[in-house]
């Protein structure tokens, strides 16, 4: 089972990046400056989401594969949840479903 996990996470690491539009600032290959990884990517997408910026949201889309951005939003779910229940002192269950506004069952 852990092989398929770093299998997977290796894969991801080193799938290859879409180009950055642009108008996006110029954040890969010709400016000199490397490319967002997967989680710069992830939190430039969620954070767009939630301001409702959804042009911000397509570019950071953009700047990894699809797979590697859904891993990425996942990766900061994960450490989100984890770190309200530690900040509530509740379980992370516990926490997930109130987020998602489901009863504690």
């Amino acid at each position: 089972m852990f092989d398929r996990v770093r299998e997977g996470w290796a894969r991801l690491l080193h799938a290859p990046r879409e180009q950055a539009r642009p108008a996006g600032g110029g954040r890969t290959g010709a400016a000199g400056r490397r490319a967002p990884n997967l989680f710069e990517a992830a939190a430039a997408y969620v954070s767009a989401r939630v301001e409702g910026d959804q042009e911000g949201a397509d570019e950071a889309a953009g700047w990894v594969t699809p797979e590697a951005l859904s891993f990425g939003t996942s990766e900061l779910a994960c450490r989100a949840v984890l770190a309200l229940a530690r900040e509530r002192d509740e379980s992370p269950r516990t926490v997930a479903r109130a987020l998602l506004g489901l009863p504690n069952g």
